[in-house]
């Protein structure tokens, strides 16, 4: 059903094509055998009859694919276990990870591979849900009740798929009056704030280790850009090319500085910082750096089509 290469040119566009329904004959034979694979991850047959269940339900041509409606869509499906599957049962979350970035490598894993970190928020109402609060959605363009995951996808010319994931729980889940916010939510006693870059630094250095998903490039935008933390930790790990955005302004030097750390303190909270000592040349705009480059070391391309016309 799809081709060997899911690209035909420089410009990575996905080929078209067209689904009959002899190409999705043998589809739930085939869900089952990839659901077979995660059985070891949980100890009981019940959570993995809800597991597959689950997926069928995704599968069904629904407005709204929350618990219900996909336990609603199968047969024999229990509402009430799958809400009690998704919040009780526990799983072996390594040895998924593990089997699921093995899938990924066999599949379509190839040395020229490229990781991308990115977020992605949606709106969520309430205040029991983990890391809901008002903030920045991706998906909404703006600030609403919601909640963020930050992301690390890989991509090959073989396609492309979601590597590893992290919930982000802003500062005010860390405050003293959402400790038992905290504790409803199973937040991790060990857990501790981390910003974005920092949580895809994190999954980066865990990916290295690993070494099942092979790469070459690291793409992001200006949020991971601006990071010490995260680019310090892909240049440890990735060893290619970093393709990242960074605001106009960030002070940017052609060799490295030395840093130090030093601690501060704010509202009575002590932290540390990484700060440049002795820099030998001063820092200078990245955007002044960019303009200091000649024309032939540029090239203009068309990434894809925005709301407000072609992205370049």
């Amino acid at each position: 059903m799809f081709p060997d290469c899911r690209t035909q040119d420089d410009t990575f566009s996905c080929p078209t094509f067209d689904l009959i329904p002899s190409d999705v004959a043998g589809f739930m034979e085939e869900l089952w055998e990839f659901q077979s694979v995660f059985h070891d991850c949980g100890a009981r047959r019940e959570p993995r009859a809800h597991c597959l269940d689950s997926l069928v339900g995704h599968y069904r041509k629904l407005a709204r694919k929350s618990i219900e409606p996909r336990a609603l869509q199968v047969e024999g499906g229990a509402v009430r276990g799958r809400q009690r599957c998704l919040s009780a049962v526990r799983w072996d979350e390594e040895q998924r990870l593990w089997l699921s970035h093995q899938l990924l490598a066999d599949a379509m894993g190839a040395p020229e591979g490229v990781l991308m970190l990115d977020e992605s928020g949606f709106g969520k109402k309430g205040q029991d849900s983990a890391g809901g609060a008002r903030q920045y959605g991706g998906t909404l363009g703006k600030g609403e009740h919601g909640q963020v995951g930050v992301c690390v996808g890989e991509a090959s010319r073989q396609g492309y798929a979601l590597a590893d994931n992290r919930l982000f729980l802003p500062e005010v889940w860390w405050s003293a009056a959402s400790a038992a916010r905290r504790t409803t939510c199973n937040v991790p006693a060990e857990l501790r704030l981390q910003s974005n870059p920092q949580w895809a630094a994190t999954m980066v250095q865990a990916l290295a280790q690993e070494g099942l998903l092979p790469c070459k490039d690291v793409g992001a935008d200006g949020l991971y850009g601006k990071s010490p933390d995260c680019l310090d930790a892909v240049d440890a790990c990735v060893g290619g090319t970093t393709l990242v955005a960074l605001p106009a302004d960030t002070r940017c030097w052609l060799q490295t500085p030395r840093t130090e750390e030093q601690t501060y303190r704010e509202k009575g909270e002590v932290g540390s910082q990484r700060v440049v000592v002795a820099p030998g040349k001063a820092a200078c705009p990245g955007a002044t750096l960019a303009a200091r480059l000649p024309a032939s070391s540029w090239d203009r391309r068309q990434v894809s089509e925005g709301t407000k016309g072609p992205l370049v």
